[in-house]
């Protein structure tokens, strides 16, 4: 099929007139059994370069996604042109995925969309080898090179399907955002006779700004004043989640139409936000970096970081989802500059933190080698076994797959990993590397906060495109700058707003009595996690009276006049009497009696001792009992605890209270964990 063919199919099937050059060139490669790298802009088009020739290919092209939004937009606007087109992935039931699988063993599905962590899933395994093969596709290609910006053990499983393909069967990789060294690296992995086509970078209609600030509460601050007046609708990017939740209720008290979201909600909120969004249902969405990529929108007109991100590469992979209709679009990066005693810039701490944590200590690698030595195990049950979280496991496991130390096994339907006899040493040369890698890309974000010469230039030459050009479109080049100036009426409101949030509890169940509760404050974003630490670690005496007065404040927020019959205690680990003291503070003040009979029946440990969810829940199981059944049945509880980290201590005991007859368990803590296992 020549151009001129092609293009009149194009017309007729997906209603485009014709081909940008660098589309053309890619589907002739593709046409002709050939492999290839497509580096382009968001917004190019990317799509269309495999959605075309899975079109004219007689089998069925197997699109490699981690975005499951995207194929969500992708799979209805592709049936809405009469191509069939559906996806696998983790919203949908083990019946739904294995019915589509049936369905494309069938020849009935011509593009087929597939999360890569579902390569693991042996009905997946095995479908793949009686498929008929088209085309296979790596979208987000960065995702598959440990020196990509988004790398994920679990998308290096791509790379095995891919050797076992002959060398004239079409590939495409496509990427957004990748360096010299990234691009190398996947032609490596996809190795045969590749061809990589890069396409420029530059944004013209991008508006490029940096705010300095000296505190969080600038940015506040900064926002609440000038938020309403972006043109449009646009995304808020934070660096954690409960800063999602933050900001998000912060708009809200200041009456501006927002929402947050992360990768912590269920998949309906996750689908009405995005479809929120899509119709400009709020002036912003406040989220994690889970949020964006995938979502077909082109008028985001503003993108907002309040952290910075851990290197260009990951800043201009999220500022490109704004402006992709060509309009112009604000860009704006807050960066808190303020020094702590050692130095330390305060927004650098957070994406060096996430660094320092990205790779598990050799120490973890040794508790893994040493319990698979013992006998081969599945993930929740290393997990279980070395106390360590399931993100430091995954990494671990695909480490030592790759230098063969550990290999997967199959025992029956069960997938188990197993030390290899004679394994090599494991090589840790690769880790630090890696390491300094990263610290290196976070030293050239902090760069770019510093600039004096235009921002777009620093970016595109980053990214390795080195296209001559004027770059005028930031504040150091024809835009003027934004600043900030704190009136007292803002901080007035923002002491305001600190006294009148509270994070809500989230423990909620069908088999349960208990109810989603209510926290005085985050232990980490206030002087109430001091206070509380103060108490139970420096023997600082009863936990302070202030604590007591913004408790009593959440609870009459959030349950109001609610009558209840008694306030009941979680009993202690490490803290002695201060849960029970101010428990019967609460009780004096609420005027509702106090009740002293849920006890220990056997010794637990500190939560904070486990790294994970499982632990954490076997910790608690079976070890509380209730002394007096008749005092609580039917009745109404408050269930006090001072602090609330994954829920499995409340979530425990509202399970016991609920078999014990209790009415309604109302979980009231000081404070909630900014992280928590949850």
């Amino acid at each position: 099929m020549n151009r001129f063919e092609a293009e009149k199919e194009l017309k007729k099937i997906f209603g485009f007139e014709d081909f940008y050059d660098e589309q053309w060139e890619t589907i002739e490669r593709l046409f002709a059994g050939k492999r290839v790298l497509l580096i382009e802009k968001t917004g190019f088009g990317k799509s269309l370069c495999y959605q075309f020739p899975a079109t004219q290919f007689d089998g069925i092209t197997v699109v490699f996604s981690p975005l499951i939004a995207l194929m969500r937009d992708q799979v209805k606007a592709l049936n809405e042109k009469g191509i069939s087109a559906s996806y696998i992935n983790s919203e949908q039931s083990k019946d739904e995925n294995n019915q589509i699988i049936q369905k494309a063993l069938q020849g009935k599905v011509k593009i087929l969309y597939i999360a890569p962590e579902r390569q693991e899933n042996i009905e997946w395994i095995e479908a793949t080898r009686k498929m008929k093969l088209s085309m296979v596709v790596i979208d987000e290609a960065h995702t598959i090179s440990v020196w990509g910006h988004d790398f994920r053990p679990a998308f290096r499983r791509i790379i095995n399907l891919v050797k076992l393909l002959p060398q004239d069967f079409p590939v495409l990789a496509t990427t957004a955002t990748a360096t010299e060294r990234v691009q190398k690296d996947i032609e490596k992995q996809i190795s045969g006779n590749i061809t990589t086509i890069r396409g420029s970078l530059i944004r013209e209609n991008f508006e490029l700004y940096v705010i300095k600030v000296s505190s969080e509460d600038e940015k506040l601050i900064w926002l609440a004043k000038n938020l309403s007046k972006l043109e449009g609708t646009g995304i808020i990017y934070t660096g954690t989640r409960v800063n999602t939740e933050i900001y998000s209720k912060w708009f809200e008290f200041l009456g501006i139409n927002t929402t947050e979201y992360n990768a912590g909600l269920d998949a309906e909120s996750r689908k009405e936000i995005e479809n929120g969004l899509m119709s400009n249902k709020w002036k912003a969405v406040i989220s994690t970096n889970a949020l964006g990529m995938g979502i077909d929108k082109s008028d985001i007109r503003f993108i907002i970081h309040t952290q910075i991100p851990a290197s260009p590469i990951h800043y201009y992979q999220e500022i490109g989802r704004a402006g992709r209709d060509g309009k112009p679009a604000k860009l704006i990066l807050f960066y808190n500059n303020t020094k702590d005693e050692k130095g330390i810039e305060e927004d650098y701490k957070l994406p060096k933190a996430f660094i320092d944590g990205g790779r598990p200590s050799l120490k973890n690698y040794q508790k893994v080698i040493n319990v698979l030595k013992q006998e081969p195990l599945g993930e929740r049950q290393i997990m279980k076994a070395t106390n360590l979280k399931q993100t430091q496991v995954r990494v671990i496991k695909a480490d030592l797959i790759e230098q063969g130390i550990i290999k997967e096994v199959l025992y029956g339907r069960s997938k188990k990993h197993e030390y290899q006899f004679d394994a090599p040493e494991l090589n840790t040369k690769s880790f630090e590397e890696l390491r300094k890698q990263k610290l290196k890309e976070l030293n050239s974000m902090i760069e770019y906060v510093n600039l004096t010469t235009s921002r777009m230039k620093f970016l595109c030459d980053y990214l390795g495109d080195n296209t001559l050009h004027s770059y005028l479109n930031c504040d150091n080049t024809n835009l003027s700058r934004y600043t900030v100036s704190i009136k007292d009426k803002y901080l007035e409101k923002l002491k305001e707003f600190r006294e009148t949030f509270f994070p809500v509890l989230e423990v909620e169940s069908k088999n349960s009595k208990i109810v989603n509760g209510i926290a005085a404050s985050y232990y980490g974003v206030s002087s109430v996690g001091a206070a509380i630490h103060r108490s139970k670690y420096e023997n600082g005496g009863d936990f302070p009276d202030f604590l007591l007065r913004l408790t009593l404040k959440a609870f009459r927020k959030h349950y109001g006049n609610e009558k209840f019959d008694y306030i009941i205690y979680v009993p202690p680990t490490e803290s002695g009497d201060l849960v029970k003291n101010f428990a019967e503070k609460l009780s004096k003040v609420f005027k509702i009696p106090i009740s002293h009979n849920l006890v220990k029946i056997s010794e637990t440990k500190p939560q904070k001792v486990f790294q994970n969810g499982y632990l954490k829940r076997d910790n608690v199981s079976g070890k509380f009992e209730y002394k007096n059944l008749d005092e609580i049945a039917g009745k109404s509880v408050i269930l006090f605890d001072d602090i609330f980290d994954s829920g499995a201590t409340i979530k425990e005991i509202g399970s016991l209270l609920t078999k014990y007859g209790v009415e309604k368990i109302a979980p009231l803590v000081i404070a909630r964990t900014v992280g928590g296992d949850i």
